[in-house]
């Protein structure tokens, strides 16, 4: 009885929302992004100019960043008199997007980050890019038009972002299990919806596999357990992406459309205007030399993320707190958790969380979302927290599921937003939060990776708006690729492995690989695009074609170009965010360690007690990845005090 009632609530329930989703085309005013795109250039004579100008200084094969020394030059040489349009805080997705939205209209821009670009949340992401599911079945349940809004949203933003980083992200199949009929029929209406709500943006159709059919795509799934048979499951698309990279490719596509952005340099002060209290620029601390210098802007965006409110109290000390930190954690299993090609998610495990499990650059990452937390520069996972991840996975698979076997594991906070402007402020917005509480700062927050593009549009035009600046376009990043990406296609690795595959003779007369093979080939060519061929160039050149750890696809020549074309200071930028061996495996990690800081000691001329500073940074650096090895560490560590 109890079921067939639910059966009718989400019968009822169903055909509502689908009449919301289907005329919400209309109420919204949602178009194809494409479609609003053409129509948007049609209307701006500039528009085409200037985004073929952008496309041009992105795809050019031989374009190169300026070095992080004119970048920090040009962010020096703006003053009172000439000052830039807009000075970005932060270099997230969101910050770095800004900047890239915003020097692709014509505009002046420089950005600042405290760390490195993607230090924070936007390098400790799910990694998906979606729409929301669990958004829709709130939008439906409660008929909330806010939460319907939020899904159309998101779905446009996702085959946007897969687009334009085609060499990053991709799309993912997610499989969701089934132990009863009504729940079978639960999660295919409901995804059948979501199939409907992206409408021209649908990534592929989700559909209904039987218990065998499940098992036969997922070996690891258990049919039986707990008191339960597996029905079967239903199988819905989502995108992927390789979160960190995707950020340093905004940065420098940003860098090469002319923003001045510069890592490790931090605002420590505004500079403002005597009469009229207005934000005129900032006071910048070079966290590489310790040099100090002003640096003036029309306007301020301040995308900080989780320290929004840091810099918003800089500029008013009485400013009302707008974030409420969710904390997400994840670990990082062997490949055999899961198969190549797809995920599982949970939707609601014994507290009400979704728990997830896919397959992440040659591993398997798993996780959970949404819990309280505080911020802090480094956020690191709990022991629970990590325990909870590994009861929720181990009651659907039918392998055991060891603490040993936790290669890495993390935490990323995700900053919730309020809006300081709202009557109500009892409601935590899953949307972002675009303000200018002071004027000259524009506060962008909220979101998430998904819809950084609309987030930085949106922060852009009110920067426009509140400065009275004079873009020479509207905004072209709808279908702007970032670096590496125009021109790729999936089989782009192929000229990499015919190109670059040499049979040498060792000294003992032995013939062993040269310098590519095919899984090293397929991880440039992902990782950097069409400019893998250059990090090839160098690893056959340059003698730096070995792998800088056993079982993992990065070359050493990858810390070579990512210290010259990529920003890379440190060795914990390379090992976190340009490749991705710290999310992957903690203790590799750490071995890799003194041959990084011996290359990256040869492009930035470091001396010795550098050299030894890194070490010791970065060592620290990996303590808060608890994998199981720093587990057994800390567990130790305790005991005996």
């Amino acid at each position: 009885m109890a079921a067939a009632a639910a059966g009718r609530r989400w019968k009822k329930g169903f055909g509502l929302g689908l009449a919301a989703a289907v005329g919400a085309w209309g109420t919204l005013g949602l178009r194809d992004p494409v479609v609003a795109f053409v129509a948007s250039a049609e209307s701006d004579l500039g528009g085409r100019g200037t985004i073929e100008s952008a496309r041009r200084k992105i795809a050019d094969p031989n374009a190169v960043v300026p070095s992080r020394a004119v970048q920090e030059s040009a962010l020096m040489g703006s003053s009172a008199v000439n000052p830039l349009d807009i000075l970005v805080i932060g270099g997230g997705a969101t910050g770095c997007g800004v900047a890239l939205d915003a020097a692709s209209r014509g505009l002046r821009v420089g950005l600042l980050e405290r760390e490195d670009f993607s230090s924070g949340t936007s390098s400790r992401s799910t990694k998906l890019i979606h729409g929301g599911v669990r958004y829709l079945e709130k939008a439906v349940f409660n008929f909330d038009y806010g939460q319907l809004k939020l899904v159309f949203h998101a779905l446009e933003e996702r085959k946007q972002v897969i687009e334009n980083a085609p060499h990053l992200c991709h799309a993912l199949p997610c499989m969701t299990p089934c132990f009863d009929w009504f729940e079978v029929i639960y999660y295919w209406m409901g995804l059948k919806l979501y199939d409907l709500v992206a409408g021209r943006r649908l990534l592929h159709l989700s559909r209904y596999y039987s218990a065998e059919e499940s098992v036969e795509l997922f070996p690891t799934l258990a049919k039986q357990g707990h008191g339960r048979s597996l029905k079967g499951t239903v199988v819905y698309y989502d995108g992927q992406m390789n979160d960190s990279r995707l950020n340093v490719g905004l940065a420098c596509s940003a860098a090469l459309v002319g923003a001045a952005v510069l890592n490790h340099a931090e605002v420590i002060s505004f500079i403002k205007d005597g009469a009229t209290d207005q934000i005129i620029g900032a006071r910048v601390r070079d966290n590489l030399s310790g040099k100090e210098f002003d640096t003036y802007a029309k306007v301020v965006v301040n995308a900080a993320g989780p320290f929004c409110d840091s810099v918003r109290k800089m500029a008013d000390k009485d400013a009302p707190s707008m974030i409420c930190p969710s904390s997400g954690v994840h670990i990082i299993l062997p490949d055999y958790y899961s198969p190549e090609g797809m995920g599982l998610i949970v939707p609601k495990t014994k507290d009400g969380r979704v728990v997830f499990m896919l397959p992440w650059l040659g591993r398997t990452v798993a996780g959970t979302t949404d819990s309280s937390t505080t911020i802090t520069l480094l956020p690191e996972p709990h022991e629970d927290e990590i325990q909870f991840i590994l009861d929720s996975i181990s009651d659907y698979l039918n392998v055991k599921v060891r603490r040993t076997d936790v290669l890495s594991a993390w935490s990323g906070i995700r900053p919730l937003a309020i809006d300081p402007s709202a009557k109500n402020t009892e409601s935590i917005s899953r949307d972002h939060v675009v303000c200018e509480d002071y004027p000259g700062l524009i506060t962008i927050t909220g979101g998430k990776w998904t819809t950084y593009r609309s987030m930085a549009e949106d922060a852009v035009n009110a920067a426009i708006k509140s400065g009275k600046l004079k873009p020479s376009s509207g905004c072209v990043t709808n279908s702007l690729c970032i670096v590496g990406g125009e021109g790729w296609h999936p089989a782009s690795f192929t000229v990499l492995a015919q190109q670059f595959v040499r049979m040498k003779k060792s000294h003992g007369g032995k013939v062993v690989p040269g310098i590519m093979d095919s899984a090293a080939a397929k991880h440039l060519a992902h990782a950097y695009g069409t400019l893998g061929e250059r990090v090839a160039m160098i690893a056959q050149n340059e003698n730096l074609g070995k792998r800088l750890a056993h079982g993992y696809p990065f070359l050493e020549a990858e810390v070579a170009y990512c210290a010259r074309h990529e920003y890379c200071e440190s060795a914990i930028d390379f090992i976190a965010r340009r490749c991705r061996l710290a999310f992957l495996d903690t203790d590799a990690a750490g071995r890799a360690l003194p041959r990084i800081i011996q290359i990256l000691s040869a492009e930035h001329k470091w001396d010795k007690a550098r050299q030894k500073q890194e070490l010791q940074k970065a060592k620290e650096f990996l303590e808060t990845f608890k994998s199981s090895k720093n587990a057994q560490f800390h567990d130790g560590k305790h005991s005996g005090s």
